[in-house]
């Protein structure tokens, strides 16, 4: 098997080299929608003889979308740029580390697996100015610090991962027609949202849609509730203990998190298709019920990507719309958190040309050549919010650049078999009946099992 992702490796950087003359996707300085100057400024970086190897997670258009910045770095600079990936990139990066043939720069969602390669050494400190840089020009700017902090093989703590396009979860899905026609407005705090659900079930209706079901990993959804009111409820630094175990699940703070979000999904009135629905219905089906007619549900929480599962021809913005999911107005120091998951940038092998790329990476015009394009979002306050690709897009870049804090999804952070085991299936627990004490002290045990 190790042979084989070596190969499988191998074969996708020969077989998809960047050529050395690249064709740019918007000719410089004619677009007013870039940065163009950062261009000029990358000019003064000479990096011609030099190969540039970057493994990443960006496959199929993804991998397209990637490499047409790339290629303003490597005509730029005069650096041939050498993308990979792998199917199974996460296994793959270890193996290439581990065996000393590590590409220059490693891109990756899991900060788990990053904390691994940090603390074998294998990562290279990005240095605290780089740091200051994030702290000073993304929104929520410490947040994104604290996430590309790690250890390192003495236990030391350092900042070893640059944050480079984010994925927003703290969205509420609406149809626009149905709140116009109901005379409903968009909540802007939980207690507003309450009101809101009120008034929907005194018309007759239903306020929100919920899916958990997911083949292998149904459940996972309502970890993504779970999370959002975590951080509405409890200072950032809990938040944090939790996901660590640091306070264990059936912690007070936890239990009344899990609870709130059961009154939701238990509540016949609070669902659509009522309790029993909840744990039976795919995730990938669930918002349909915000577009029949007349609408089965109003409200539907859900990531960025659930478009892609809304019916053929939806347009968003139009047919479809989102809010950012609010804080309560009882609660103000807690800010307006945004709960979501990244890339993080990394050297696993020192170079000029790898330095060179996290300093690009720094440039406005790195961000928004992928944003013109769509599929991209970023903290980066400094960018040309007029170069995202639609107005949900930018819409969720305000989200994240206003933020006042910015967690990563906690279920991912956790060990496998709690984020990706005990607590989906608690989930499926608490919508069947069990309570949300019963809940979390069968995670905690679960917890315990693997210390």
């Amino acid at each position: 098997m190790t042979k084989m992702l070596l190969l499988g490796a191998a074969f996708v950087t020969l077989a998809l080299g960047a050529p050395a003359q690249a064709e740019l996707k918007f000719k410089p300085g004619e677009d007013p929608r870039f940065n163009w100057a950062n261009y000029e400024e990358l000019k003064k970086v000479d990096l011609k003889g030099e190969t540039l190897s970057i493994f990443g997670p960006w496959r199929g258009e993804d991998e397209g979308l990637i490499r047409t910045v790339l290629d303003y770095f490597s005509e730029a600079t005069g650096a041939e740029i050498k993308y990979s990936s792998s199917e199974n990139y996460e296994q793959q990066i270890v193996i290439d580390t581990q065996a000393g043939s590590p590409p220059n720069i490693a891109v990756l969602p899991q900060p788990g697996l990053i904390q691994d390669l940090a603390s074998k050494g294998l990562l290279t400190p990005l240095g605290d100015d780089t740091a200051n840089w994030i702290k000073d020009n993304y929104g929520a700017g410490q947040s994104w610090v604290d996430l590309g902090t790690f250890k390192d093989k003495d236990g030391k703590p350092g900042f070893f991962a640059f944050p480079y396009k984010a994925d927003v979860k703290s969205l509420v899905w609406y149809s626009p027609d149905n709140f116009e026609e109901a005379d409903y407005e968009v909540p802007k705090t939980q207690e507003e949202l309450t009101e809101l659900e009120k008034k929907i079930i005194a018309d007759g209706g239903t306020p929100w849609c919920i899916g958990l079901g997911s083949g292998g990993a149904t459940g996972w959804p309502a970890t993504d509730w779970v999370e959002d009111i975590m951080l509405r409820t409890q200072t950032p630094e809990t938040y944090d203990k939790w996901v660590k175990n640091e306070i264990p699940f059936n912690d007070p703070a936890v239990v009344n998190t899990i609870d709130i979000f059961g009154k939701i999904a238990t509540d016949d009135k609070m669902v659509e298709g009522g309790a029993k629905a909840v744990a039976a219905t795919d995730f990938r089906d669930s918002p349909k019920g915000l577009f029949s007619v007349p609408p089965k549900c109003y409200l539907h929480h859900q990531a960025s990507f659930i478009p892609t599962f809304f019916p053929e021809g939806t347009e968003v913005g139009q047919d479809a719309d989102f809010f950012y999911f609010p804080p309560y107005a009882s609660k103000p120091d807690l800010g307006t958190p945004v709960l979501g998951a990244g890339t993080l940038a990394m050297i696993t092998k020192d170079s000029k040309g790898a330095r060179a790329f996290i300093e690009f990476l720094k440039m406005p015009l790195a961000h928004e050549i992928w944003m013109a394009q769509g599929g991209f979002v970023t903290p980066f306050k400094s960018v040309n919010k007029d170069a995202y690709a639609s107005d949900a897009l930018k819409k969720q870049g305000e989200i994240l650049a206003e933020a006042s804090t910015f967690r990563f999804d906690g279920s991912d952070l956790m060990p496998g078999k709690i984020g990706a085991g005990a607590f989906w299936t608690g989930m499926i627990d608490l919508v069947g009946g069990k309570s949300a004490q019963d809940v979390a002290t069968d995670i905690q045990k679960s917890w315990d099992a693997i210390k």
